[in-house]
């Protein structure tokens, strides 16, 4: 029954377009393409996974020993220097087991202590939905048993990701439901998955696998919070940032199944902890950075500078793993892999999982691409505004039109900010600018037009007039020498432009 996670072959992966099994060390192979779990949360957890346990082993050290082993990669390598952490990587047995708390707490729990197995899936009903018959949304007892090595990995996703759990049950060092971004090389055969993890890996240097305790937290007595104590980057190996421990756990195991999971409140309270495959931000500039969380849907590019660009903006900072590759000489082609479980509180609403270009820029074109998204957030301000004027309505019923104006000006952004890396001059924003203008207006007929006419969506202050001055002033602003015209450096008065 026993399964160790480094010298067992317990991942489902596609290889050569067929169903393998392979260890970790094995995704140095040919022709390995990605992680195949039945969960989409899982696969993305099990790419963290196995980006942790090669910074544990055997980083980089620098550009060119990332480049040398990017190209070619070393399975002997990766499985010598992973072996002697095997022992620390039981999943059952007596001594400490992977991310299971090493008091041994289960032996004198009660039944009713005692969860299914699916309580280790963020979108199962926990213990108080339950008792109070409230799972419509989330479910119950969809999994009475779990094999080993799915058990794992969704032990695993659950400690990485945990949310809200009520009181007592610590959310993930990155709070509940962290978004994770992962540079994704364009470039990778035959070696897929390898060069998408070993892309994310961060520099370092090899932690010693007898010191082990100091980066695996269920080799060690748990840090409680009882007191509310908590655990800082400075108390523990940067490692620990994959392989944190908020939950309590114990699992219950008969013959090669997961029959049960005792939990114990007051595990592990990390704070200020900046994970590498995490962007952060801040609501006003000087303030602490805490983990993004995604939000239903695909994020616009107006949050591109925050989760894909080497730099980030004043209050959004791109994940190390996407700084460090930007900053890499003669790094590969790329796009972010970007996703997460988007959270209400303790409720999961949708795990997102989607692609977003990234790009090489300099200090002055990534000054130039934050310019661009600047005047998009401006231009956007000012429709929003005209549309409040015009039909009276408050702003937050204007939320779907938001986003199909970015939506709908996505394309020509990416082509704008192509035309800033390869050094393309003021036109691109006078284009930009005419882009802004001519989408601004046509939402703006979409939305008023109609509403003239239909009484029961817009407020008392609608009226032809109203809406009249609403549209001349929205064109007015995209002439004056502030707001749009400012952002992008445009400093006229766009009179010569208007249309």
């Amino acid at each position: 029954m026993p399964l160790n996670l480094i010298t067992d072959p317990w991942i489902p992966v596609v290889r050569d377009n067929r169903s393998f099994t392979i260890r970790p060390d094995q995704i140095a192979d040919a022709g390995v393409t990605r992680p195949d779990w039945p969960r989409a949360d899982l696969n993305l957890a099990c790419l963290e996974l196995l980006i942790g346990l090669v910074f544990l082993a055997d980083p980089p050290r620098d550009d060119g020993d990332w480049h040398e082993r990017y190209d070619t990669p070393e399975p002997e390598r990766l499985r010598a220097v992973l072996k002697p952490f095997a022992p620390h990587f039981q999943l059952t047995g007596d001594g400490p087991r992977f991310l299971q708390d090493l008091e041994r707490f289960e032996a004198g729990a009660k039944s009713s202590d005692v969860n299914p197995p699916d309580m280790l899936f963020i979108d199962s009903a926990g213990e108080s939905t339950r008792k109070k018959n409230a799972d419509l949304m989330v479910k119950r007892n969809r999994y009475p048993a779990l094999p080993l090595p799915l058990a794992a990995m969704a032990l695993y996703t659950l400690q990485a990701f945990a949310p809200s759990g009520g009181s007592g049950n610590r959310t993930s060092m990155r709070g509940g439901g962290p978004m994770v971004t992962l540079v994704q090389p364009l470039d990778t055969e035959p070696y897929v998955l390898w060069r998408l993890v070993w892309s994310n890996v961060p520099e370092g240097r090899p932690h010693p696998a007898d010191r082990a305790s100091e980066a695996l937290p269920w080799l060690r007595a748990t840090r409680t919070s009882h007191n509310d104590e908590i655990v800082t980057p400075e108390m523990s190996h940067s490692a620990e940032a994959f392989f944190g421990m908020p939950r309590r756990l114990r699992l219950l195991f008969r013959e090669e199944s997961l029959t049960g999971v005792v939990q114990k409140k007051h595990g592990t309270n990390y704070e200020h902890w900046p994970h590498p495959l995490s962007p952060r931000y801040c609501k006003k500039p000087g303030e602490e950075l805490l983990s993004v969380h995604p939000k239903p849907g695909k994020e616009s590019y107006r949050n591109w500078l925050g989760l894909t660009f080497g730099q980030g903006t004043k209050t959004q900072v791109s994940a190390e793993s996407v700084r460090r590759f930007h900053a890499l000489t003669n790094a590969p082609a790329a796009e972010v892999l970007a996703g997460g479980w988007a959270m209400s509180n303790m409720k999961p609403m949708d795990f997102d999982l989607h692609v977003y270009p990234t790009f090489r820029l300099g200090e002055s074109a990534e000054l130039r691409a934050g310019a661009l998204v600047e005047a998009a957030n401006s231009a956007w301000q000012e429709l929003k505004k005209g549309l409040k004027k015009a039909t009276g309505v408050k702003v937050q019923a204007f939320e779907p039109v938001r986003e199909a104006f970015f939506a709908s000006t996505e394309s020509d952004f990416v082509d704008a900010v192509k035309a800033v890396t390869v050094g393309g001059g003021g036109e691109i924003e006078q284009n930009w600018l005419s882009t802004l203008r001519r989408m601004a207006l046509s939402l703006f007929d979409q939305q008023t037009i109609p509403a003239l006419t239909d009484r029961r969506t817009v407020g008392k202050a609608a009226s032809i007039e109203a809406t009249v001055n609403a549209r001349r002033n929205l064109l007015a602003a995209f002439s004056k020498p502030t707001g749009v015209r400012k952002a992008l450096g445009l400093h006229g008065d766009g009179q010569e432009d208007i249309a």
